[in-house]
């Protein structure tokens, strides 16, 4: 548990990664894994709480986009098939300190080149429609994996892949990334809490954060920064506490 000035400060951060995150149609899961990583949270308490606040901030976008008719779920129930029961099961595993801190690291490490070195997806893959379920397919289970082990949504994953493999236009994808995090989050918290003892409610002042921040960024939007920027200084974000997390792994 940690002390009420460090909460009172991480909920502040928190709050202000759930609006950025919110309004470019994140969760911000690996902006708080990285974080709490750093200051050196449990590794068995990092993924729940992360997943919790993951589903706070993504439940408004998920609720807009279905009832404005945007989701496909044509689109994206390939990828849930397989990504919710390794989200179950990464759920429920208990791994060795060391190995969630180099799992969580290489997912840090890929959401950075994600943002940096993928700015913009023009790749697209002229595949048939049976190799885009299989690729969909394989890429849920190791997203729903992530989600499950470390608490990490997936979206910034998803997004662009399902613009490569011609899916979905940015609208769809945006919207069916929201939907995934939600649904990952949710079967990944539930795992956690029929498997590990983590007393939730000790971090409600996170959730009540990242609840308000989520809902400015979803509903107002940050018309001050373009969407491109906003990722940008979540990567600086996520770059700052992996090199306060390699350490860990020393």
């Amino acid at each position: 548990m940690l002390d009420i000035s460090t909460l009172i400060l991480l909920a502040t951060v928190f709050l202000g990664i759930s609006y950025i995150s919110a309004s470019v149609g994140l969760g911000g899961g690996s902006c708080y894994t990285a974080i709490m990583a750093a200051l050196g949270l449990p590794p068995l308490s990092i993924p729940l709480i992360s997943l919790s606040l993951n589903l706070v901030v993504t439940s408004a976008a998920s609720y807009q986009f279905i009832r404005h008719h945007h989701a496909s779920w044509r689109l994206i129930t390939p990828f849930l098939v397989t990504s919710l029961p390794m989200a179950y099961l990464g759920g429920s595993l208990q791994l060795p300190k060391r190995w969630f801190y180099a799992i969580l690291l290489a997912s840090l490490l890929l959401v950075v080149f994600r943002i940096f070195f993928l700015r913009s997806v023009k790749v697209r893959w002229n595949i048939t429609g049976t190799k885009k379920l299989i690729v969909s397919m394989i890429a849920g289970t190791a997203l729903g994996f992530i989600a499950g082990v470390v608490g990490i949504g997936g979206g910034i994953y998803l997004v662009p892949l399902i613009i490569i493999l011609g899916l979905g236009n940015e609208k769809q994808a945006a919207s069916s990334g929201a939907i995934f995090i939600w649904l990952n989050s949710l079967t990944g918290m539930i795992s956690r809490l029929q498997h590990h003892d983590v007393e939730i409610l000790n971090y409600l002042t996170l959730i009540v954060a990242v609840f308000l921040g989520g809902m400015a960024g979803g509903f107002i939007g940050a018309t001050s920064l373009k969407p491109q920027m906003m990722q940008k200084i979540l990567g600086i974000i996520i770059i700052v506490a992996v090199i306060l997390l390699i350490p860990r792994l020393l």
